[in-house]
Order: C-alpha cells, then sequence, then structure tokens
C-alpha cells in the first residue's frame, strides 16, 4: 500500500503557500518534492510539489500510472485538483472568495455584473472603453434567433425551466455549428462566449413566460444587465414596466456572487464536455444540466420548499430539534456550506440585501419570510448552530430575495445558470488555451467480476 513519506504540510497559514514539513528525508530526496512509499514492495516514487500564488500546494501524480502502476482513489475529488487556474479562489477555512485576486464583498459593493463578466473572461478590470465596447457586445446579441422560440412549445407548460434551458441552450448548437470546441481561433471563440453570456438570460426569461402562459417580452438594451432581465421577466405588453433600483441592485449582486466558484460539480462538467472538443453551446447546456441537482444549484429552490414544509414559525421549534437528532435524516437546507467552515463570504452581502428588498416591498410580514427571519435569527444565536459555525449561506439569502421580488421557486436555479454561464464560458476558454489540457479521462478502483469464461444459456444454473 502507498502511503506518502514525508507527508507536506498542506496549510502553513491562512493564504500562506504550503510547504513541505521540516522532516528526515528518504537519500537523495529533494526538498521540492513530495516521495511515495509502496510498503508491499519497497519502491519509492518522488513527485514534484507545486506551489499556488496563495493556499495549498499539490504534488503532481500525472506520472503516477506509469511509474509505479497505481492509481490514486478520491471520491468527490476532495483531495485532487483537476487543473490549473487563474480565476477564482475560495479558502473555505477563512471565508475567502476572490474572482481574479478580488475580494466578492468589494465586488458587489462597488462593481456590476457585466463588469465582473469582462473581469473573469480577460484576467483585469476594464477601463472605461474597454468597459463600454463590451457591454455593446453583449447587449447586442441579447435577442435569440425566431426558429428557437418556436422550441418552447414542444414542452410542457409544466416543464421545469431548468428543463428547457438544457433543451433550448443546447439546440444553439444547430444555429452555431462553427465553432465545435476550441480548434477555432481566440476571436472565434469570444465571439460565442458574447452569445451564450447575451442569450441565456433571454432564454430563462422566456422559460418562465411560456411556463405562465404570457407572450415572450424581447430584450430591452438600454437597461442594464439585471434590470433588462427584471423587464423580459416580469413586463406584460399591456401596461409599462418600470425596474426598481432596489430589486435591480439586489439581483446584480445575486449575479455577481454566483458568477463564478472554482472547480464545482457544474464547471468540472463545462470543462469535462469541452475537453473533448465539443461544441461550446453543448458544454454551456451540460454545466445547466449539472447544475439542476439539489445538491448544487438546485439548493436555494430546496430552501423555499423547507420553509413550505414548516409551514409557520410555530412549528420552528420542532424542526430545530429534528435538525439536532443524529438519527433524524432532515437537515435544514440554506445552513452551512461544504466547503466554508467559517462563514460564506457571499451571505454576508446579501444579508443586507435581503433585507433591504423586504423593506423595499413591505414584506416584513409575510409568513414565510418572517418563517425566514426567525429561522435566521436562531442560526445567528443558538449555541447548537454556532458552535458547528452552521451560519445561513448563500442559497438561503438569494432564495428568500428572489420569492419577494415574484420568482416561483422553481425559476431559482435558472437565475443561478444566468449568472454561472460567465464562470463557465471563463473557464472553458483557459481550458482551451491551456497547452498542457487533455481529454478528461478519471480512472476507477474496479470492484466487479475478474474475466471469466461465457457459459451458454442452457448450461447455466
Amino acid at each position: 500500500m502507498a502511503k506518502e513519506a514525508p507527508k507536506p504540510t498542506t496549510r502553513a497559514a491562512p493564504h500562506a503557500v504550503a510547504a513541505p514539513r521540516a522532516a528526515a528525508l528518504p537519500e537523495g530526496a529533494a526538498r521540492n518534492t513530495v516521495t511515495l512509499i509502496d510498503n508491499s514492495t519497497g519502491n519509492s516514487y518522488e513527485f514534484p510539489l507545486q506551489q499556488g500564488s496563495v493556499g495549498p500546494g499539490v504534488f503532481d501524480i500525472r506520472k503516477l500510472y506509469n511509474e509505479s502502476g497505481l492509481f490514486t482513489f478520491d471520491p468527490g475529488y476532495m483531495s485532487t485538483a483537476s487543473c490549473e487556474s487563474k480565476i477564482t479562489y475560495v479558502d473555505g477555512e477563512e471565508g475567502v472568495l476572490l474572482y481574479r485576486g478580488y475580494p466578492i464583498e468589494e465586488l458587489a459593493e462597488k462593481s456590476s455584473f457585466l463588469e465582473v463578466a469582462y473581469l473573469l473572461l480577460h484576467g483585469e478590470l476594464p477601463n472605461h472603453e474597454e468597459f463600454h465596447e463590451f457591454s455593446t457586445k453583449i447587449t447586442r446579441h441579447t435577442m435569440i434567433h425566431e426558429q428557437l422560440t418556436q422550441l418552447f412549445r414542444g414542452f410542457r407548460r409544466d416543464a421545469h425551466p431548468m428543463a428547457v434551458m438544457v433543451g433550448v441552450v443546447g439546440a444553439m448548437s444547430a444555429f452555431y455549428p462553427g465553432d465545435s470546441a476550441g480548434a477555432a481561433h481566440a476571436g472565434e471563440r469570444l465571439s460565442n462566449v458574447h452569445r451564450v453570456i447575451a442569450k441565456v438570460p433571454t432564454i430563462a426569461a422566456m422559460a418562465y413566460k411560456y411556463s405562465v402562459g404570457q407572450p415572450f417580452m424581447y430584450p430591452r438594451n438600454e437597461l442594464s444587465f439585471a434590470g433588462n432581465f427584471l423587464h423580459m421577466v416580469f413586463a406584460v405588453p399591456s401596461e409599462e414596466y418600470k425596474v426598481n433600483p432596489v430589486l435591480e441592485r439586489a439581483l446584480d449582486d445575486i449575479f455577481i456572487l454566483h458568477a463564478d466558484h472554482e472547480q464545482n460539480a457544474s464547471t468540472s462538467t463545462v470543462r469535462l464536455a469541452g475537453s473533448s472538443g465539443a461544441n461550446p453551446f453543448a458544454c454551456i447546456a451540460a454545466g445547466i444540466a449539472c447544475l439542476w441537482g439539489p445538491a448544487h444549484g438546485g439548493a436555494n429552490e430546496a430552501v423555499l420548499n423547507m420553509l413550505e414544509d414548516i409551514g409557520s414559525v410555530k412549528r420552528i421549534p420542532e424542526f430545530i430539534a429534528r435538525a439536532k437528532d443524529k438519527d433524524d435524516p432532515f437537515r435544514l437546507m440554506g445552513f452551512g456550506h461544504r466547503l466554508y467552515k467559517n462563514f460564506d463570504p457571499r451571505a454576508q452581502v446579501l444579508r443586507k440585501r435581503a433585507h433591504e428588498v423586504l423593506d423595499e416591498l413591505g414584506m416584513r410580514d409575510e409568513p414565510l419570510l418572517l418563517l425566514a427571519q426567525e429561522l435566521e435569527r436562531i442560526a445567528l444565536e443558538d449555541g447548537y448552530f454556532v458552535e458547528r459555525k452552521l451560519y445561513p449561506n448563500v442559497d438561503f439569502y438569494s432564495g428568500i430575495i428572489l420569492r419577494a421580488m415574484g420568482f416561483p421557486s422553481g425559476m431559482f436555479t435558472a437565475l443561478f445558470a444566468v449568472a454561472r454561464t460567465v464562470g463557465w464560458c471563463a473557464q472553458w476558454a483557459e481550458m482551451l488555451a491551456d497547452p498542457a489540457q487533455k481529454i478528461g479521462r478519471p480512472r476507477q478502483l474496479y470492484t466487479g467480476a475478474p474475466k471469466r469464461a461465457y457459459v451458454p444459456m442452457p448450461k447455466r444454473q
């Protein structure tokens, strides 16, 4: 069985680069490597230790199988870096989220979604001229091909918006088939990035309009990204719709906070699909399909479903008790986070926006939102939650905001997809520009039957 000797320290200090532990090294081993020793054979193998600009280092095991005949076993990729990236950094222990080095709280406070989109795609914040050119390109692509609108009629009216988005975004491959993956030059890739960022909000809004039987509202390019989306969702032809600036700001922040989150399940799906040379719109459709899962993008929808199950403030103690009971499968949705072991920095921003939206709409006394506010109070004060750092996360607050705005819970994940499309595009483009990128091909620990002989049916027992 292979084991590591010596074992590197994966975290010397918050945001510090990892360094090998000071320890006796096997004869001939270098200090910038990790040595694995196979006790069954006595063989040892050295692998280079690489450092990131911040966060844990990694040891490069790409030659592990060729040199040792062994694979690593890491279900869920809990300790595996699948790629090198310069886009997003997450430090779950310290509650840090950086886009290209900028703290998410600062971007949400001072920036706009399209400015953040430019940052994720190009690596730097735009100047005035660059931002004008970029936003103009996005707004000029907001319309979708009229034939695509006919696809909506093939779906049931009660279809989940994410099912519709997977189908329609994937169908864009038939309308823009030229760039089948990365073989195309960078200019063509960027054009398709602009297309998908601009058109996904239109498709999401149309999915909502189709579900409620209302006519599609075409984009208004004089509006902001968030303002235009609100218009396409809530406006009707018979009356003028005015975008509420408080709601517009809150939605813009939701988009910023959900734009990227490192190598999560849906981003890894986009990268894996893109590594095969698939059409970029098919890759984004694959990301949407993965995001749909309740353990990923569907978490904020699950928060509202949980609140409806609880039903009233009077029943909160019952469900809190169930959440504390190790033998009860019930758990409170929207509290704690797989990565953030301290607090979710995105939740800090949305907590403020949630209270602003409730005040603006005069919805402090709405029963479901009263219930949510009481759960929030308990989570911030109850020793059980505080000790375990089960604070309300971004899904909890985004669910409250979107519900107050009037979005049905089925649209929550669709809005997540609108925002995350930017991150997917940035990650996809970065992957294609990486000369070390190969088609993704995870390995496995096979535990099935070994080779055996075929038995004709008459002779089978």
